[in-house]
């Protein structure tokens, strides 16, 4: 009995005496950590840091900034390497340049067309007087970057003749990723007949504001100017308030068309207008018109009131 205990005893040792201990090791040594590296902790600033090595099998960033160094804009030799059009080896030549020609069509060289009535408007004045009307409209059709624009707008009294009306042929170019530069001539044939040609912008500004500005030098030399921006806030997926404002200045007096010098009109408005559909949105609102400084004058000196109030109730559509 003694005997098989011994036995027992020896084969549990040797597993125990086989383990590597010569890591641990010697008695009474004490286990050092290794170092901290402060440097690639990002705890120190670089110019207290020994400089890096490279190391192998990375590739280290080129300083731009250092002389001689290639742009950021360079392009890299091994870019060229390949062919130029690797998807003709598989679909085939013919195929591709009809792809290519196709896609480069439709991102920036498609043609296009829209008729836009930005307003087309019954004039009911609050204090009283003749109801009266009124027609703004364009239409375009070109690409991106170049189109030619018509534009139109008069107003009159229900019942009456015109009183004045207006006709825009421009052409049209981007001169940026919201604006147009448009240039042409202008042709009115109310209230008298006079040409003017045309130089203006036509775009975004900041803060989501529709911006029209133009400048008119007529056949007789007068030289007059007429600002438009609109702001639209969105209520619902429908229902849009439209605050609006046009200035209009004059370089001289014009005394058959009862114009002053300096600023001779402003119009700030408020319109509510309810999408039926994209296309087509009925509207009313309230408009305050003043014809200011010397304008006004000739406006008093004709019977008529030099400012007012007025509701109105219209239409914007396009197609």
């Amino acid at each position: 009995m003694r005997g098989l205990l011994i036995a027992c005893a020896a084969l549990c040792a040797a597993p125990l005496a086989a383990q590597d201990h010569s890591a641990h090791g010697s008695h009474g040594a004490q286990q050092t950590a290794p170092p901290v590296d402060h440097c690639a902790m990002g705890h120190l600033p670089p110019e207290q840091c020994p400089p890096k090595d490279d190391h192998a099998g990375h590739a280290v960033p080129q300083d731009k900034s250092a002389p001689g160094a290639a742009p950021e804009t360079a392009v890299p030799a091994r870019a060229f390497e390949g062919p130029r059009h690797a998807a003709d080896a598989i679909w085939g030549t013919e195929v591709m340049a009809s792809s290519r020609s196709q896609l480069a069509r439709e991102n920036g060289g498609m043609q296009t067309g829209v008729v836009m009535i930005e307003r087309l408007e019954a004039r009911i004045p609050v204090g009283g007087g003749e109801e009266a009307y009124l027609w703004d409209a364009q239409a375009f059709y070109g690409g991106d970057i170049n189109r030619f624009v018509i534009k139109t707008e008069g107003e009159g009294e229900f019942g009456g003749a015109v009183e004045d009306a207006e006709i825009q042929a421009l052409y049209s170019r981007a001169i940026g990723p919201f604006f147009d530069l448009q240039a042409g001539v202008r042709f009115d044939p109310e209230p008298d007949t006079r040409g003017h040609l045309v130089l203006g912008v036509q775009g975004l500004a900041p803060y989501m504001f529709e911006l029209d500005a133009a400048l008119f030098l007529s056949d007789r030399g007068d030289l007059t100017a007429r600002i438009e921006a609109e702001y639209d806030q969105r209520l619902n997926q429908r229902l849009i308030l439209q605050p609006r404002i046009e200035l209009e200045l004059a370089a001289q007096s014009i005394p058959e068309r009862g114009i002053g010098s300096g600023l001779t009109k402003i119009e700030p408005g408020l319109r509510l207008r309810y999408e039926l559909a994209r296309e087509f949105a009925p509207y009313v609102g309230l408009e305050y018109e003043a014809k200011l400084g010397d304008t006004a004058d000739f406006a008093r000196g004709a019977g008529e009131d030099p400012d007012g109030v007025k509701l109105i109730v219209g239409l914007r559509a396009w197609f």
